[in-house]
């Protein structure tokens, strides 16, 4: 099917032009076979597929938690599939490769919505790349749910069509072990904090966010160094740290940086009281790459498989079968974006490009709650969830919800074991 030139929906400007995409030679990868395309505005065939226009950083930076993402969406596309489908309608998802990098992606997005003509779309992975790839939707006037832009900076752009499908964002993420600490006797707080963060706004928001609060209570910022995201050397920063004998060391992390800048600090014998990264201690590979010290280790997660909401344990039924094994946060918050969006499509009875349908999603979810595998998401006005993140401790050698204490899974560490 042949689909038509669109004009943004939006009265202002794109930021990047069309031409950029003509040859940009992207290879599509397709959940169910090859793609016609979607339909488009009014003309739908029912019969046709409902295909939902995705880019990810497949390789690049951020290809290791992209192909999670990756993984999360078409888990829950095959769930669907076997299930009737969207609107009686099978789901195919046209996924395209950004390179970690924040111009491809949005032309990613200008191709998918312009010359695919796709029903719908999904976001991306990292606030580098969902702020202009939700630029591109709003233009075009698309509904807009993310699995991975949790920085402040993704809310205050005067995006009207943008959810966060997770449930906190950045700053929020250690508001629970910051209320641990604050709770604390003076005398058993942490004194002093070193902190250490990638130059990403969803890696300093973590970090920054538990900063603010320790420095309101009292506890001194004695190192404060940030990263380029390519860091693969953290002997000066594990250094400057082990100088200043911080009681608790923050990484504002993804993966590979966090495990480096680890084995830097252990090296070096420095031994915090406590010690919490963002990201990495979640992600299934981590106890491996850095052995037997993971003990007392701390992160923030919006996701557990252990979870008791209503559908998660049939997520996690599914996803393991289908992958091998269990789903982490990154395949939770993809799963999250396909429920948002497909309890909007099946509340207002529309799936396609045309503008007043994609208004009429974009309006019923900022009505309405809806239950996902990470909880009930609610979302404020520029599209911010109305939750809050759990803290998760290796105690025993696995990782566990120590915080808040009403959905804990073991007693939290209070002075984690030498690494």
């Amino acid at each position: 099917m042949a689909h038509p030139t669109r004009t943004p929906a939006s009265s202002r400007p794109t930021r990047r032009g069309l031409a950029a995409v003509a040859g940009a030679g992207i290879a599509a990868v397709t959940l169910a076979g090859c793609l016609s395309g979607g339909s488009s505005g009014d003309d739908a065939d029912s019969d046709d597929p409902l295909v939902i226009g995705i880019s990810l950083p497949l390789t690049g930076d951020f290809s290791e938690p992209g192909k999670g993402v990756q993984r999360g969406y078409e888990a829950w596309a095959s769930h669907v599939n076997e299930n009737g489908g969207l609107l009686g309608r099978e789901v195919e998802l046209k996924i395209l490769d950004d390179q970690s990098n924040a111009d491809r992606v949005a032309a990613d997005y200008e191709k998918l919505i312009n010359q695919d003509g796709v029903d719908l779309i999904f976001g991306p992975f990292s606030t580098r790349l969902v702020v202009p790839a939700a630029q591109v939707a709003e233009d075009y006037g698309f509904l807009f749910v993310e699995p991975a832009g949790a920085a402040e900076e993704v809310f205050t752009q005067g995006f009207e069509n943008l959810f966060y499908a997770a449930p906190a964002v950045a700053q929020d993420h250690y508001n629970h072990l910051a209320d641990h600490i604050e709770a604390l006797p003076e005398d058993e707080r942490p004194q002093s904090a070193a902190y250490a963060s990638m130059d990403d706004p969803f890696a300093q928001g973590t970090a920054y966010g538990l900063k603010d609060r320790l420095e309101e209570m009292g506890v001194e910022t004695v190192v404060n160094e940030v990263y380029p995201p390519n860091t693969t050397d953290f002997s000066s920063i594990a250094n400057k740290i082990a100088d200043a004998d911080a009681d608790i060391v923050v990484g504002g992390t993804q993966y590979q940086d966090a495990v480096n800048l680890i084995v830097a600090l252990r090296q070096l014998d420095y031994q915090p009281t406590m010690a919490t990264f963002s990201t990495a201690p979640t992600n299934p590979e981590f106890p491996e790459a850095i052995g037997d010290q993971t003990e007392g280790i701390l992160s923030p997660t919006g996701y557990t498989p252990e979870a008791e909401w209503d559908t998660n344990a049939e997520f996690v039924e599914y996803y393991t079968e289908l992958n091998g094994d269990a789903p982490n946060e990154d395949e939770a918050n993809a799963w999250t974006t396909g429920q948002v969006v497909a309890a909007a499509v099946e509340a207002v009875e529309c799936a396609s490009p045309d503008p007043e349908c994609q208004q009429q999603l974009i309006d019923w979810l900022r009505d309405h709650e809806v239950e996902t595998v990470v909880g009930p998401l609610t979302w404020d006005a520029e599209g911010r969830p109305q939750g809050a993140h759990l803290i998760q401790q290796y105690v025993d050698g696995e990782i566990k919800i120590v915080l808040p204490d009403e959905t804990a899974e073991a007693d939290f560490i209070a002075e984690k074991p030498p690494w």
